[in-house]
């Protein structure tokens, strides 16, 4: 498994500040997701909060299956 680009900082960060509205899916690619996340407030809410334990966890991949790279 390769490390993404993306930052794992400036995904949780966005996530944590915006992610009600999916700027963090779009920052990693994921537009399906990140259109779906504008139009439902993040999955009312849940969806972003699980976001944030993936984040956290190391778990959250970009569009490709990378992982974000560390902090």
């Amino acid at each position: 498994m390769t490390e993404s680009n993306k930052s794992r900082l400036v995904a949780f960060l966005l996530s944590f500040f915006l992610g009600w509205i999916g700027v963090h899916r779009f920052y990693v690619g994921k537009i399906g997701t990140g259109i779906l996340w504008l139009f439902t407030g993040g999955c009312f809410g849940i969806g972003n909060f699980v976001d944030w334990i993936m984040i956290l966890a190391g778990a959250f991949k970009d569009k490709e299956g990378n992982v974000l790279k560390k902090w």
